[in-house]
């Protein structure tokens, strides 16, 4: 019986290191047409926002996204389980509760089992099953490269909807999820990626960002969105210029994943950091001495990272215990929103 297909042997990258770089997102997204002329919609294209959001009713407000990518690992089960609370993170990220997937399939049928795919589509229903919604129907087609991801709908109040401008200057900047996901996947590809660590990106890829749900409910919560392809910089930045404040993120600070540190340290790193500080690097100020390979972690993409909450100064215990009660034991600060002192630049500073 031949050996089955390695699934990131049919990709050319993947997870949230699919992304466009920054750069470019914004360069396609300049042409958008203005949706000034829906009062409806609450939230849309202009913020680089984690969901659009629509008003409803005087009480509900649907949450809408969309989140597929190609295989970070190359068991099926966890392609698609990972591709899943990838998907469900950003509706958590607005303060609201999913409701309802639907799945988007693209496989190359000429070279992977019905059973394979199968597996992957398994994968992603066992997580929307946790999160307590169905994958109601969905679309496929026959690709090139592997590619699985939902359609994300949620329910939340109009008036408690949580965006990433809402940052207030003094507020505390929490980390939910350790870094390093880009790092251990290249790792993966490189076969240098050891039991532990395999077991490691696993386990943080597939935590599904529940927290979200109840943040609205916490007093002080100001912003929030999740860290993904952008790295932790890329989205303290969209936070700082939805604001029009500088987010300040201190390089020691956010927690890594185990083995990441050694592994960034030997040169292992994604392609999608590199493309990141390429893209926003000059609205970036650095400490002196600050290390390349902490830098490279503060630019590295998070599959299915974690959420960066706003939250003001007297508020932060209270968000810190929600969200290790929640088993985000190593939540933690990891910067501030601060007053711009320069007009335009930086909107981060490294320190």
């Amino acid at each position: 019986m031949p050996e089955p297909v390695r699934l990131t042997s049919l990709a050319h990258g993947g997870g949230c290191g699919c992304k466009l770089a920054p750069a470019v997102l914004r360069e396609i997204l300049a042409g958008m047409p203005a949706t000034a002329a829906f009062p409806d919609l609450l939230v849309g294209t202009e913020t680089s926002d984690d969901a659009a959001v629509w008003r409803l009713n005087d009480t509900q407000a649907l949450v809408a996204t969309t989140d597929f990518f190609m295989p970070v690992v190359d068991d099926p089960f966890d392609f698609g389980r990972i591709a899943a609370t990838n998907a469900l993170s950003d509706v958590y990220a607005m303060g609201a509760t999913p409701i309802l997937a639907l799945a988007i399939v693209g496989m190359p049928i000429a070279q992977l089992s019905p059973e394979t795919i199968g597996r992957i589509l398994a994968g992603g229903a066992s997580v929307c099953a946790a999160a307590g919604i169905p994958i109601a129907g969905g679309h496929s087609i026959d690709s090139v490269e592997p590619i699985y991801g939902l359609v994300a709908l949620g329910l939340a109040h109009p008036d408690r909807i949580l965006t990433n401008r809402g940052g207030r200057e003094g507020d505390v900047l929490i980390l939910t999820k350790p870094l390093g996901v880009g790092v251990l996947s290249a790792a993966f590809k490189q076969d240098r990626l050891d039991a532990a660590g395999y077991e490691a990106m696993i386990a943080t890829t597939t935590q599904l960002n529940i927290l979200g749900r109840d943040l609205p409910q916490l007093p002080g919560v100001h912003a929030v969105t999740d860290v993904t392809g952008f790295g932790l910089i890329g989205h303290a930045m969209e936070m700082a210029v939805g604001a029009g404040l500088v987010a300040e993120i201190d390089v020691e600070a956010p927690p890594l994943l185990p083995g990441v540190a050694q592994l960034v340290r030997a040169g292992v790193r994604t392609g999608a950091s590199t493309r990141n500080w390429e893209s926003y690097g000059e609205q970036v100020q650095e400490l002196v001495g600050v290390s390349h390979w902490r830098r490279d972690l503060l630019t590295d993409p998070q599959t299915s990272g974690g959420l960066l909450i706003a939250v003001a100064p007297d508020a932060v215990g209270t968000v810190l215990n929600a969200a290790r009660d929640r088993g985000f034991e190593h939540a933690t600060v990891v910067g501030r929103l601060v007053g711009l002192s320069m007009a335009n630049k930086p909107r981060v500073r490294l320190t």
